[in-house]
Protein backbone atom coordinates (compact mmCIF):
# COMPACT_ATOMS: atom_id res chain seq x y z
CA UNK A 1 0.00 0.00 0.00
CA UNK A 2 3.19 1.95 -0.56
CA UNK A 3 4.00 4.09 -4.03
CA UNK A 4 7.07 6.09 -4.29
CA UNK A 5 6.94 9.54 -5.88
CA UNK A 6 10.06 10.92 -6.78
CA UNK A 7 11.84 9.52 -4.03
CA UNK A 8 9.01 10.18 -1.36
CA UNK A 9 7.16 6.96 0.41
CA UNK A 10 3.37 7.73 0.35
CA UNK A 11 1.78 5.18 2.16
CA UNK A 12 -1.87 4.86 1.29
CA UNK A 13 -3.01 2.71 4.08
CA UNK A 14 -4.02 5.80 5.32
CA UNK A 15 -6.50 7.35 3.24
CA UNK A 16 -5.46 10.36 1.18
CA UNK A 17 -7.18 13.24 -1.08
CA UNK A 18 -6.57 13.82 -4.59
CA UNK A 19 -7.48 17.41 -6.03
CA UNK A 20 -8.62 17.86 -9.44
CA UNK A 21 -7.73 20.83 -11.39
CA UNK A 22 -8.74 20.52 -14.92
CA UNK A 23 -7.22 23.10 -17.37
CA UNK A 24 -9.83 22.11 -20.01
CA UNK A 25 -12.62 24.13 -21.43
CA UNK A 26 -15.51 21.71 -21.19
CA UNK A 27 -14.92 19.74 -18.49
CA UNK A 28 -18.46 18.68 -16.89
CA UNK A 29 -18.19 20.76 -13.62
CA UNK A 30 -15.03 23.14 -13.68
CA UNK A 31 -14.15 23.39 -17.60
CA UNK A 32 -13.28 26.92 -18.36
CA UNK A 33 -13.13 28.16 -14.71
CA UNK A 34 -9.58 29.03 -14.16
CA UNK A 35 -8.84 32.22 -16.24
CA UNK A 36 -5.12 33.00 -16.20
CA UNK A 37 -2.27 31.63 -13.99
CA UNK A 38 -3.40 33.42 -10.89
CA UNK A 39 -6.02 31.53 -10.80
CA UNK A 40 -4.35 28.47 -11.71
CA UNK A 41 -1.74 28.51 -8.34
CA UNK A 42 -5.22 30.26 -6.24
CA UNK A 43 -6.77 27.23 -7.06
CA UNK A 44 -3.59 24.92 -6.46
CA UNK A 45 -2.47 26.60 -3.18
CA UNK A 46 -5.99 26.32 -1.88
CA UNK A 47 -5.85 22.55 -2.19
CA UNK A 48 -2.87 22.08 -0.63
CA UNK A 49 -3.88 24.16 2.29
CA UNK A 50 -6.58 22.16 2.69
CA UNK A 51 -4.86 18.41 2.44
CA UNK A 52 -4.55 17.10 -0.86
CA UNK A 53 -1.69 14.84 -1.31
CA UNK A 54 -1.84 14.63 -4.96
CA UNK A 55 -3.21 17.37 -7.66
CA UNK A 56 -4.10 15.81 -10.67
CA UNK A 57 -3.94 17.92 -13.91
CA UNK A 58 -5.79 17.19 -16.67
CA UNK A 59 -5.77 18.82 -20.64
CA UNK A 60 -8.31 16.57 -21.87
CA UNK A 61 -11.78 16.18 -20.93
CA UNK A 62 -12.71 12.65 -20.51
CA UNK A 63 -17.15 13.42 -20.08
CA UNK A 64 -19.24 11.60 -22.00
CA UNK A 65 -19.26 12.80 -26.23
CA UNK A 66 -16.22 15.41 -25.01
CA UNK A 67 -14.38 17.25 -28.34
CA UNK A 68 -11.42 14.95 -29.40
CA UNK A 69 -8.45 16.97 -28.41
CA UNK A 70 -5.17 16.27 -30.48
CA UNK A 71 -1.85 15.24 -28.86
CA UNK A 72 -0.50 18.71 -30.15
CA UNK A 73 -2.96 20.41 -28.33
CA UNK A 74 -2.84 18.70 -24.92
CA UNK A 75 0.80 19.36 -24.72
CA UNK A 76 0.70 22.88 -25.47
CA UNK A 77 -2.69 23.22 -22.35
CA UNK A 78 -0.79 20.85 -19.91
CA UNK A 79 3.04 21.61 -20.14
CA UNK A 80 2.89 25.11 -19.16
CA UNK A 81 1.01 24.06 -16.47
CA UNK A 82 3.24 21.39 -14.75
CA UNK A 83 6.12 24.21 -15.05
CA UNK A 84 3.60 27.39 -13.86
CA UNK A 85 2.91 24.70 -10.70
CA UNK A 86 6.00 23.42 -9.81
CA UNK A 87 8.22 26.57 -10.33
CA UNK A 88 5.46 27.70 -7.23
CA UNK A 89 5.16 25.00 -5.18
CA UNK A 90 8.09 22.86 -6.66
CA UNK A 91 7.11 20.00 -3.28
CA UNK A 92 3.68 19.38 -4.77
CA UNK A 93 2.96 15.63 -5.74
CA UNK A 94 1.27 16.20 -9.04
CA UNK A 95 -0.35 13.23 -11.18
CA UNK A 96 -0.89 13.80 -15.00
CA UNK A 97 -4.62 12.99 -16.30
CA UNK A 98 -3.42 11.50 -19.54
CA UNK A 99 -3.64 8.63 -21.78
CA UNK A 100 -0.89 9.72 -24.01
CA UNK A 101 2.30 8.28 -23.63
CA UNK A 102 4.09 11.12 -25.25
CA UNK A 103 2.39 13.65 -23.04
CA UNK A 104 3.08 11.49 -19.88
CA UNK A 105 6.74 11.37 -20.84
CA UNK A 106 7.20 15.01 -21.15
CA UNK A 107 5.12 16.20 -18.05
CA UNK A 108 7.03 13.22 -16.27
CA UNK A 109 10.55 14.86 -17.13
CA UNK A 110 9.09 18.39 -16.27
CA UNK A 111 8.60 17.08 -12.76
CA UNK A 112 5.03 15.38 -12.35
CA UNK A 113 5.51 12.00 -10.35
CA UNK A 114 2.70 10.09 -11.60
CA UNK A 115 0.02 9.01 -14.07
CA UNK A 116 -3.32 8.57 -14.37
CA UNK A 117 -4.57 7.06 -16.81
CA UNK A 118 -8.05 6.60 -17.93
CA UNK A 119 -7.61 3.72 -20.61
CA UNK A 120 -5.39 1.62 -18.47
CA UNK A 121 -2.90 1.20 -21.54
CA UNK A 122 -5.52 0.36 -23.89
CA UNK A 123 -5.65 3.86 -26.06
CA UNK A 124 -2.09 3.73 -26.51
CA UNK A 125 0.30 0.89 -26.97
CA UNK A 126 3.33 2.50 -26.05
CA UNK A 127 1.77 3.88 -22.30
CA UNK A 128 2.46 0.69 -20.38
CA UNK A 129 6.55 0.60 -21.80
CA UNK A 130 6.51 4.75 -20.82
CA UNK A 131 5.72 3.91 -17.30
CA UNK A 132 8.07 1.05 -17.32
CA UNK A 133 10.90 3.34 -18.39
CA UNK A 134 9.84 6.21 -16.21
CA UNK A 135 9.39 4.01 -13.20
CA UNK A 136 6.50 6.03 -11.89
CA UNK A 137 2.91 5.18 -10.23
CA UNK A 138 0.46 4.69 -12.44
CA UNK A 139 -3.42 4.65 -11.99
CA UNK A 140 -5.43 2.41 -14.46
CA UNK A 141 -8.98 3.14 -14.86
CA UNK A 142 -12.02 1.06 -16.40
CA UNK A 143 -13.11 2.11 -19.09
CA UNK A 144 -14.61 0.79 -22.53
CA UNK A 145 -14.07 2.78 -25.78
CA UNK A 146 -13.35 5.98 -25.44
CA UNK A 147 -14.98 9.25 -24.09
CA UNK A 148 -16.41 9.79 -27.66
CA UNK A 149 -18.32 6.33 -27.68
CA UNK A 150 -18.38 4.62 -24.06
CA UNK A 151 -21.68 5.29 -23.44
CA UNK A 152 -22.61 2.95 -25.83
CA UNK A 153 -20.97 0.59 -24.35
CA UNK A 154 -23.06 -1.00 -20.93
CA UNK A 155 -23.65 -4.38 -21.53
CA UNK A 156 -21.51 -6.66 -19.05
CA UNK A 157 -22.05 -10.20 -18.13
CA UNK A 158 -21.55 -9.12 -14.86
CA UNK A 159 -20.54 -6.17 -14.00
CA UNK A 160 -17.93 -6.32 -11.09
CA UNK A 161 -16.45 -9.76 -12.68
CA UNK A 162 -16.11 -8.28 -15.84
CA UNK A 163 -14.07 -4.91 -14.73
CA UNK A 164 -11.95 -7.38 -12.25
CA UNK A 165 -11.32 -9.81 -15.52
CA UNK A 166 -10.13 -6.38 -16.88
CA UNK A 167 -7.80 -5.47 -14.12
CA UNK A 168 -6.20 -8.45 -13.65
CA UNK A 169 -5.59 -8.49 -17.32
CA UNK A 170 -3.92 -5.05 -17.27
CA UNK A 171 -2.21 -5.79 -13.85
CA UNK A 172 -0.37 -8.67 -15.41
CA UNK A 173 0.83 -6.61 -18.18
CA UNK A 174 1.86 -4.35 -15.97
CA UNK A 175 3.95 -6.23 -14.33
CA UNK A 176 5.47 -8.14 -16.65
CA UNK A 177 7.06 -4.83 -18.19
CA UNK A 178 8.47 -4.44 -14.66
CA UNK A 179 5.81 -1.87 -12.95
CA UNK A 180 5.52 -1.88 -9.63
CA UNK A 181 3.00 0.99 -8.25
CA UNK A 182 -0.18 0.58 -9.89
CA UNK A 183 -3.65 1.73 -8.64
CA UNK A 184 -6.93 0.44 -9.69
CA UNK A 185 -10.14 3.10 -10.56
CA UNK A 186 -12.99 1.11 -11.32
CA UNK A 187 -14.14 4.09 -13.62
CA UNK A 188 -17.19 5.83 -12.24
CA UNK A 189 -19.27 7.27 -15.10
CA UNK A 190 -17.55 5.59 -17.87
CA UNK A 191 -18.99 2.75 -19.91
CA UNK A 192 -21.68 2.55 -17.16
CA UNK A 193 -25.09 3.03 -16.69
CA UNK A 194 -26.80 4.57 -13.31
CA UNK A 195 -27.36 1.51 -11.66
CA UNK A 196 -24.19 -0.16 -12.67
CA UNK A 197 -22.36 2.52 -11.35
CA UNK A 198 -24.03 2.48 -7.65
CA UNK A 199 -23.48 -1.66 -8.32
CA UNK A 200 -19.86 -0.68 -8.09
CA UNK A 201 -19.67 1.23 -5.57
CA UNK A 202 -21.32 -0.88 -3.39
CA UNK A 203 -19.53 -3.99 -3.90
CA UNK A 204 -16.27 -1.78 -4.10
CA UNK A 205 -14.75 -4.14 -1.70
CA UNK A 206 -14.04 -7.07 -3.84
CA UNK A 207 -11.72 -5.17 -5.78
CA UNK A 208 -9.20 -5.53 -2.76
CA UNK A 209 -8.97 -8.91 -4.07
CA UNK A 210 -6.07 -7.44 -6.45
CA UNK A 211 -4.10 -6.41 -3.87
CA UNK A 212 -3.76 -3.20 -5.73
CA UNK A 213 -4.92 0.53 -3.86
CA UNK A 214 -8.31 1.79 -5.17
CA UNK A 215 -8.94 5.09 -6.11
CA UNK A 216 -12.55 6.16 -6.06
CA UNK A 217 -13.58 8.89 -8.42
CA UNK A 218 -17.57 10.21 -7.77
CA UNK A 219 -16.67 14.15 -6.77
CA UNK A 220 -19.95 15.58 -8.39
CA UNK A 221 -20.52 13.16 -11.55
CA UNK A 222 -24.05 12.07 -13.20
CA UNK A 223 -24.56 9.46 -10.58
CA UNK A 224 -24.98 12.33 -7.93
CA UNK A 225 -26.65 14.80 -9.72
CA UNK A 226 -28.91 12.85 -12.26
CA UNK A 227 -30.17 10.54 -9.19
CA UNK A 228 -30.95 13.74 -6.98
CA UNK A 229 -32.51 15.55 -9.85
CA UNK A 230 -29.79 18.78 -9.90
CA UNK A 231 -26.84 19.66 -11.18
CA UNK A 232 -22.77 18.84 -10.84
CA UNK A 233 -22.67 22.45 -9.07
CA UNK A 234 -25.54 21.25 -6.38
CA UNK A 235 -23.78 18.08 -6.20
CA UNK A 236 -21.46 18.20 -3.06
CA UNK A 237 -23.41 17.06 -0.74
CA UNK A 238 -24.18 14.06 -2.29
CA UNK A 239 -19.91 13.68 -3.49
CA UNK A 240 -19.93 13.80 0.66
CA UNK A 241 -21.84 10.78 1.29
CA UNK A 242 -20.82 8.51 -1.75
CA UNK A 243 -17.02 9.32 -0.61
CA UNK A 244 -17.99 8.45 3.06
CA UNK A 245 -19.33 5.06 1.46
CA UNK A 246 -16.18 4.80 -0.68
CA UNK A 247 -13.81 5.25 2.36
CA UNK A 248 -15.98 2.75 3.91
CA UNK A 249 -15.34 0.07 1.59
CA UNK A 250 -12.07 0.47 1.11
CA UNK A 251 -11.02 3.27 -1.17
CA UNK A 252 -7.28 4.49 -0.74
CA UNK A 253 -7.58 7.66 -2.52
CA UNK A 254 -10.33 9.84 -3.01
CA UNK A 255 -10.23 12.14 -6.38
CA UNK A 256 -12.31 15.22 -5.88
CA UNK A 257 -13.54 18.82 -6.67
CA UNK A 258 -13.46 19.50 -3.12
CA UNK A 259 -10.62 18.61 -1.07
CA UNK A 260 -11.72 19.91 2.47
CA UNK A 261 -14.93 18.10 2.30
CA UNK A 262 -13.25 14.75 1.66
CA UNK A 263 -10.56 15.57 4.31
CA UNK A 264 -13.43 15.67 6.72
CA UNK A 265 -14.83 12.62 5.51
CA UNK A 266 -11.66 10.85 6.22
CA UNK A 267 -11.00 12.14 9.19
CA UNK A 268 -14.53 10.97 10.75
CA UNK A 269 -14.26 7.66 9.62
CA UNK A 270 -10.86 6.82 10.64
CA UNK A 271 -13.02 6.81 13.78
CA UNK A 272 -14.94 4.23 12.89
CA UNK A 273 -12.04 2.09 13.16
CA UNK A 274 -10.85 2.73 16.29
Amino acid sequence: MTINCKGRLIDLSSPKVMGILNITPDSFYDGGSYKNDRDILNQVEKMLNEGATFIDVGAYSSRPNADHVSETDELKRISPIVNLILNEFPKTLLSIDTFRSEVAKRCIETGACMINDISAGKLNDAMLQTIADLKVPYIMMHMRGTPQNMQEQTKYDDVIKDIIFYFSERIAAAKQLGIIDMIIDPGFGFAKTLEQNFKVLNQLELFKMLDKPILAGISRKSMIYKTLETSASNALNGTTVLNTVALQKGASILRVHDVKEAMECIKLTRLLDC
